[in-house]
C-alpha cells in the first residue's frame, strides 16, 4: 500500500525543520507524488550530498514503483542529486540502453548525466564475471573487486548508505565511492542466510 504523497511531505517537514541532515540517500520511491515530495524538500531545505538509490526493479525483474515514476524521477529528481547510484537493470530503465556490457554501462551512464545528474555510480554486481562498478563524472572510473557467488538482500542499499556516510564526512564523490566500494567487499564476508532465500548483509 503506497504512503500518500501528503504524508511523506509532512514526515519530511518535520524532521527537516529540526535538523539538517550531511547527507540524504533515497530509496524505493513507490510514487511520483513521493517523488514529488522529496524533490520540495531538497529545495526547500537546500539539502548537500543527495544520493539517489532508484529501486525500481528487483532483482528478478518485479517492477517496485508506478509507471510514472522514471519519468518524473529523470525530470525532476536527478539534476538535484550529487550521484545517482542504479544497478544495471535500472540504469537500462532510466537511459533507455539495454546493458550488457561495459561499454553499455558507459553508454548509460552519459546519457543519465546529460539529464543532469553530477555524478553516476552503475554499479555492475549483475553483469558476468568481475562486480565492476562504473563511476562517471566526466571521466570513466572503475570500481573493481572479485564476483562473489550467491544472492543478497540490499547490495545497492548498502552501497548507497556507505557513499552517503562517506560524502557526510567531508569526502569527494571519487574517494568516498572508492570507501563504499571497500566497505561493501568486506561486509560480503559477513553475510548470512535467513531460511532458503537470499543472504543478508551484518550490518
Amino acid at each position: 500500500m503506497p504512503v500518500p504523497g501528503a504524508f511523506v511531505k509532512r514526515q519530511l517537514e518535520t524532521l527537516l525543520s529540526d535538523m539538517t541532515p550531511a547527507a540524504t540517500k533515497t530509496g524505493m520511491v513507490y510514487t511520483a507524488a513521493n517523488v514529488l515530495a522529496i524533490v520540495a524538500a531538497i529545495r526547500r531545505y537546500a539539502l548537500k550530498n543527495v544520493i539517489i538509490d532508484p529501486v525500481m526493479l528487483s532483482s528478478t525483474g518485479r517492477i517496485l514503483c508506478e509507471k510514472d515514476v522514471p519519468a518524473v524521477v529523470k525530470k525532476k529528481l536527478l539534476p538535484l542529486c550529487t550521484a545517482i547510484t542504479p544497478n544495471i537493470h535500472e540504469a537500462s530503465v532510466l537511459s533507455g540502453i539495454r546493458i550488457a556490457t561495459i561499454h553499455d554501462m558507459e553508454k548509460a551512464a552519459m546519457s543519465l548525466a546529460d539529464l543532469g545528474a553530477t555524478n553516476v555510480i552503475i554499479t555492475g554486481g549483475h553483469l558476468e564475471g568481475t562486480a565492476t562498478d562504473l563511476l562517471y563524472d566526466g571521466r570513466f572510473h572503475y570500481l573493481k573487486r572479485k564476483k562473489v557467488d550467491g544472492e543478497f538482500h540490499g547490495t545497492g542499499c548498502t552501497f548507497s548508505a556507505a557513499l552517503a556516510a562517506e560524502l557526510a564526512k567531508g569526502g569527494g564523490v571519487l574517494d568516498a565511492a572508492l570507501s563504499a566500494k571497500r566497505f561493501i567487499t568486506r561486509e560480503f564476508r559477513r553475510t548470512f542466510s535467513a531460511g532458503k532465500g537470499m543472504g543478508f548483509f551484518n550490518v
